[in-house]
């Protein structure tokens, strides 16, 4: 299993000053706009997320998702593997996608997800 594309994910308080930022200032071309993230292209399949979040959100402040089509596939291999710390894959209505979330042996959060919205380019630029 490879994976397709790359996101981090970065937390906000403030999407409007963001993604004035990272369109104006940085010059990234949104690649999709979730309503409280927007996604910017930073290759043809590296991506960087922005994200509304409240400052108390128990959500750590970094997220890094890997974008693959067989979320279950990397469901079951990590939990054949014996590792415990991962949720069992899961439809995001919000954000139109399917996910798992794995913490590593640091604590650190990584997400699997594929999206299910069609605006989303896949990766292709």
């Amino acid at each position: 299993m490879n994976p397709d594309a790359f996101i981090s994910f970065l937390p906000t308080t403030d999407l409007v000053r963001a993604a004035d930022f990272y369109e104006r200032v940085m010059g990234l071309d949104l690649a999709l706009d979730q309503g409280t993230c927007r996604i910017y292209r930073i290759t043809e399949t590296a991506f960087l997320g922005v994200c509304r979040r409240d400052p108390f959100d128990d959500v750590q402040p970094v997220i890094t998702t890997i974008v693959a089509d067989d979320v279950d596939g990397w469901y079951r291999r990590i939990t054949e593997a014996g590792w415990t710390e991962v949720t069992e894959p899961e439809h995001s209505e919000t954000y139109r996608l399917v996910h798992i979330w794995v913490k590593d042996p640091d604590g650190n959060q990584l997400e699997v997800q594929r999206f299910d919205d069609p605006s989303w380019a896949g990766g292709a630029a």
